[in-house]
């Protein structure tokens, strides 16, 4: 009970009570109360004996408790002793424990994180500044394969490996164009409008959604039919954690040929490197769609001088000789020779985006590894480019890199396909960019220090690239999740501080979004400090 509560903690829980809807105002009951509430109800919505509840609810004094934690934090930054931890853990084993968490979490006033692969940059799955609960999807994660009509169902635990490691079992000539990192979670990966290395060929993820499955702030489970087109729209690039819980979604798969040809050429600062970024911004979002060249910029020490490296990585849906002879045509910066390329299947090229170079004598079983609990430090954010960076630009861009000493970016082409799907059609509106930008920097210290300085680069390289980047907005990709532009504490202002961060991801698609979000949640249930807010209620 709050009598045993600190002075400064009831402020605290004061502050967080007057920030949710007026319905839901009540004292929070201690920890234990809490479980022991939380467990009844679930025990009653899902007719199971309490003790069998115990192995999907986590308390802290849970012996699992922290495993489970860890297990999907995927930034160290969110791994300390000083992270804030959730008040319970569930991990949901079919739709209808799914059902019991939202109803039985409704009425006891505590944010409700969720959680697929754990892969938000900046944590927010699975951290909150005000008393919360994690929703863990993982044992969701059900990938059921139809060659005969070419889909697949994914659960929102599955991981994008474990995707293509089903499509595989049953095609050699399919695949679906989602992210390279295997261990993302499908449901924050999709509902975000992931994307990957066919971007320029086929689009993003969430263009070849059919159906999906929602759990509502009623406690419902809704497929496209029965939630309607407008939430079935939201959950398709809006995020899924302001809408609902999403369960998962049936995806089209796409065509890949049975040979493809990935490479990588490295160029240094003093040896073609400007000129060659340069002239990519020219190819990378124009040339055939059936190659992808994804652009690393890294600030390096070469004999024992500092400098830039500028690396290309790419995957062409076709033979070597093909590739070799179109850049030789349209970028004779980039030197390819046949020798850099190789030949393999798609399966094999996903693994070696994975960073395994022997990818062709490697068991795609591999992509089964969840890789658990084996997080580095690191922040990630996002621009976008409409109009090439001038060479000067360029250049003072690797000098600005080399002062700052570690942070990268990487350069994601668009073009092809992109280009030809409206920015309204997906809540996801960056359609019609030359390419984006990732800003990315790791480290393996955990020291507060270190990570002072290696966040204030990420600011600071943010801040010079100002003039080369989209504008009014300036735009950012919600799956590269990042606090710096915003945050909502879902108080009064909620919408104002909303719409701040809302417009830079969603651009004018923000406006449906939070149409949607108002009628579906009208009290703010699913919420994160950057969700979508409800409109502000009239006076």
């Amino acid at each position: 009970m709050i009598k045993t509560q600190t002075f400064v903690s009831v402020l605290l829980s004061l502050f967080f009570l007057f920030s949710l809807p007026f319905s839901s105002l009540a004292a929070p009951p201690s920890s234990s109360s809490v479980y022991e509430s939380f467990v009844q109800c679930f025990s009653d919505k899902t007719k199971s004996p309490q003790a069998q509840i115990a192995e999907n609810v986590f308390s802290p004094t849970n012996p699992s408790y922290s495993s489970v934690l860890r297990a999907y934090i995927r930034n160290a930054r969110f791994n300390t002793s000083s992270t804030p931890k959730p008040t319970i853990i569930f991990t949901p084993r079919s739709y209808s424990h799914v059902s019991a968490a939202v109803l039985c979490s409704k009425p006891l006033n505590f944010v409700f994180k969720i959680r697929s692969g754990g892969h938000d940059y900046d944590g927010l799955s699975y951290v909150s500044d005000k008393p919360f609960f994690i929703l863990d999807m993982s044992n969701l994660r059900d990938v059921t394969v139809n060659i005969s009509d070419q889909t697949a169902w994914i659960s929102a635990g599955a991981t994008l490996g474990e995707v293509y490691y089903g499509i595989w079992r049953e095609s050699k000539v399919h695949g679906f164009p989602a992210g390279v990192c295997p261990t993302v979670g499908v449901g924050g990966h999709l509902s975000g409008g992931g994307y990957g290395n066919m971007v320029r060929k086929y689009g993003l993820s969430v263009d070849y959604v059919e159906d999906a499955k929602i759990v509502d702030v009623k406690g419902r489970v809704l497929d496209r039919k029965a939630m309607g087109e407008d939430l079935f729209w939201a959950i398709s690039g809006g995020g899924g954690g302001s809408f609902g819980v999403v369960l998962g979604y049936k995806v089209k798969l796409v065509p890949v040929p049975s040979t493809v040809t990935v490479f990588r050429v490295e160029q240094y600062m003093d040896a073609g490197a400007v000129d060659m970024v340069h002239k990519w911004q020219f190819v990378g979002p124009k040339t055939d769609r059936n190659l992808f060249m994804r652009m690393l910029i890294q600030p390096t020490t070469r004999n024992k001088v500092k400098t830039v490296r500028a690396s290309v990585v790419a995957l062409f849906l076709g033979r070597a000789d093909d590739v070799v002879s179109l850049l030789a045509k349209d970028f004779p910066e980039l030197g390819l020779k046949k020798e850099a390329c190789k030949e393999m299947t798609w399966i094999q090229s996903a693994i070696w985006w994975d960073n395994d170079e022997n990818a062709t004598q490697t068991d795609p079983k591999v992509f089964l590894d969840r890789d658990l609990d084996s997080a580095s430090f690191g922040k990630r954010k996002s621009d976008y480019v409409a109009t090439e960076i001038p060479r000067d630009g360029i250049e003072t861009l690797f000098k600005k890199m080399i002062e700052l000493g570690k942070i990268g970016l990487v350069f994601n082409p668009y073009g092809g396909k992109m280009a030809e799907v409206a920015e309204d059609a997906t809540p996801f509106p960056h359609r019609n960019k030359l390419f984006k930008i990732q800003y990315s920097v790791n480290w393996k210290e955990s020291s507060a220090e270190i990570e002072k300085g290696y966040l204030n680069q990420a600011k600071v390289l943010y801040s010079f690239m100002t003039g080369f980047v989209s504008k009014n907005p300036r735009n950012a990709y919600l799956n590269y999740r990042d606090v710096d532009i915003g945050v909502n504490d879902h108080g009064v202002n909620s919408y104002k501080e909303g719409e701040v961060y809302g417009r830079k991801y969603f651009g004018n698609n923000f406006d449906r979004l939070v149409k949607i979000k108002t009628a579906v949640d009208p009290d703010n249930f699913f919420r994160n400090e950057q969700s979508i807010p409800t409109l502000p209620s009239k006076a």
